[in-house]
């Protein structure tokens, strides 16, 4: 048997040995050079972005929305204020089954159809990644019940808000406005105003009214906090803290009495009142009726009750105070004296004979007097007491629509007053050039006859009015109309709002107290608002005014009672008073009101019984004209 011994080769095997051994050594050494270019690409070239996403990931910048600015009366009265309260949210991005989860919410409190259609608005409006509120002002108990389950719900969480609450609601709706959940428009524009970096964390804005108008003012400066958090997100400790700034509070010119009094004396009728001190342009009452809850649009209105809103015939989202335009109607006629005594077309003592019409020279066209068989013999003094029609007929022609143009401008008509509110219009002063302009058609002389007694082309809004009659009142001396008395900072103190006299018309005083005492004589027995006056211990100015909504054909004639509610005539009643020192100018515009004497000269009587005298007046009750027939 042949055995064979294998002898190994020691030296081979120590050379793969120390082959192997240098390689892994190498590979070791290679890996490890890795590891350190690496560590040093990290920790050295990359240092500074991935410190400053470890501070992102540890330390957030919390925005801390500051206290909305109040909004007080003359006296000191809230208009506007805040509350806090707790909210339901949910974040849309976290969460699924939208459905399912309001499903869920609503066995632990009571969600109603309409709160869910408000939601379900806001989610199509929603511009960023933030909560939106399913639930407002929830009770201790409803918190307590959603806290105890919320980690069944990712997405939902309970938020401390503050709420804006206006105690006087409709009343004062168009005055104060109200603020609203900031959306895509809002944000361009405070990009643009280079302001968006103070809304960081605020869900709300100024969106009408005084709330629009004084945002700036009324919003304050976001403070804001650096907070520690761990890996779960939750806050460890506050690093730094910059405080808000609150708000500054806005006095008002306004008394919230006299307001609440003109918005009674109003009882069923839609109108406009507009109040001014015409010593100083203070704006002591402002009414638009009917109103709206402000509340309903802070988080978002439902669709049912905007559209009920939006197409009721009453129109109570229309601000008719500064938005409204309407035909001045008679109320124009005082201004209209003062031209002509201005040119020289008439002098006090120029009489006329009124056959109850005025027929341009070369036409058989009649335009008719408001009273059937006219008023006889006519001066000027008589024409403003028994508003004359064919009187003003014959003015206007006389003065051309040149010179009516350019007296009636000077006292405000065809221009925004300035008054601090956004969206005022302008109303309409017409003349040749807008009518070509506008129609593409020449200026008729019939069109000057009908702008003499304030109809035709011409257009006031009641606050447009209430300004002419303060000047008027002031012996021609204006004064800029103003909502804000005085801006009140944070830290104590005011700013009061500078008063602007504007310019003095410099009438001629013997023009003044003709036209005046014709206006006082209005009021009396004889003149076409007698009733305003009677039994008042002050003495009243003012002049009636019918704004026609439907016109007539020539031959027929109006019968309020043969007309719906909404063609009627719209009622002006414009005053001041005292008389001798008018402490108080107004213009009131009941809606199909028919004859200012009638409805329009009473609430105006029941405004000034309130602020010269303290008298709580009785709401006006809504009545038909009883004859039915055009009066003035």
């Amino acid at each position: 048997m042949n055995r064979y011994v294998e002898l190994k080769n020691h030296q081979r095997e120590i050379y793969y040995f120390r082959l192997r051994l240098v390689l892994s050594l190498g590979f070791v050494a290679v890996m490890l050079l890795i590891l350190l270019l690496r560590f040093f690409y990290l920790q050295v070239i990359r240092h500074d972005y991935f410190h400053t996403m470890a501070d992102s990931n540890r330390i957030y910048v919390v925005p801390i929305v500051p206290n909305r600015g109040l909004i007080l009366d003359r006296n000191g009265v809230v208009m506007a204020k805040n509350y806090s309260g707790y909210t339901l949210e949910i974040a849309p991005t976290k969460v699924k089954d939208m459905d399912g989860l309001i499903a869920e919410l609503s066995r632990l409190v009571e969600i109603t159809p309409k709160d869910i259609k408000r939601f379900k608005k806001l989610l199509t409006e929603r511009q960023t990644l933030e909560t939106m509120p399913l639930l407002s002002q929830l009770t201790d108990e409803e918190v307590a019940r959603i806290s105890a389950q919320q980690y069944r719900f990712p997405g939902v969480e309970i938020k401390a808000r503050l709420f804006r609450e206006y105690p006087y609601t409709d009343v004062t709706s168009h005055l104060i406005g109200y603020v609203g959940r900031i959306n895509q428009k809002d944000i361009d524009q405070l990009e643009e105003d280079d302001a968006a970096s103070n809304y960081l964390g605020s869900d709300y804005i100024g969106k009408t009214g005084i709330e629009q108008s004084y945002e700036k003012d009324l919003h304050g400066k976001t403070g804001f906090e650096q907070v520690e958090v761990d890996a779960s997100g939750r806050a460890v400790r506050v690093l730094s803290r910059t405080a808000p700034k609150s708000g500054n509070n806005l006095m008002l010119t306004l008394d919230a009495k006299l307001q609440e009094v003109a918005e009674k004396a109003f009882g069923d009728y839609r109108g406009a009142l507009v109040a001014l001190d015409p010593t100083n342009g203070e704006v002591l009452a402002f009414v638009s009726k009917p109103g709206y809850d402000p509340s309903l649009f802070i988080d978002g209105i439902d669709t049912d009750t905007w559209d009920e809103l939006n197409n009721s015939p009453d129109t109570p989202l229309n601000n008719r105070a500064l938005r409204g335009q309407y035909p001045p109607g008679s109320t124009i006629k005082p201004f209209m004296a003062l031209a002509g005594l201005y040119y020289g077309t008439r002098s006090p003592t120029h009489g006329i004979s009124d056959p109850g019409y005025y027929m341009l020279p070369g036409s058989r066209h009649q335009y008719r007097d408001w009273k059937v068989g006219g008023h006889g013999s006519v001066d000027m003094f008589k024409s403003i007491v028994v508003s004359c029609d064919t009187y003003y007929y014959g003015l206007a022609n006389e003065l051309g629509i040149d010179n009516m143009h350019s007296y009636l401008s000077r006292f405000g008509f065809g221009q925004k007053t300035g008054l601090d509110m956004e969206g005022e219009v302008s109303g309409l002063l017409p003349s040749p050039e807008w009518k070509a302009k506008r129609y593409n058609q020449i200026w008729y002389p019939g069109d000057t006859v009908s702008a003499g007694i304030g109809q035709g082309y011409n257009l006031v809004t009641p606050v447009q009015l209430a300004f002419a009659t303060a000047i008027l009142a002031n012996d021609g001396v204006a004064f800029q109309p103003h909502l804000v008395k005085e801006v009140q900072p944070p830290s104590g103190g005011g700013v009061p709002t500078v008063i602007k006299r504007l310019f003095d018309l410099k009438i001629d005083p013997a023009n003044l107290k003709l036209v005046k005492s014709a206006m006082e004589a209005v009021t009396k027995p004889g003149g076409t608002a007698s009733v305003a006056s009677y039994g008042a211990p002050y003495r009243i100015a003012g002049k009636t005014g019918t704004a026609q909504v439907i016109a007539i054909k020539q031959g027929e004639k109006y019968d309020a009672k043969k007309i719906s509610e909404y063609n009627r005539d719209h009622a002006w009643f414009i005053a001041f008073a005292p008389a001798d020192k008018p402490r108080i100018a107004m213009a009131v515009l009941v809606e199909n009101g028919g004859h200012g004497g009638t409805t329009a000269a009473p609430i105006a009587r029941k405004v000034m019984d309130y602020y010269l005298l303290g008298k709580i007046p009785q709401p006006l009750q809504k009545v038909t004209d009883k004859t039915g027939d055009a009066s003035d």
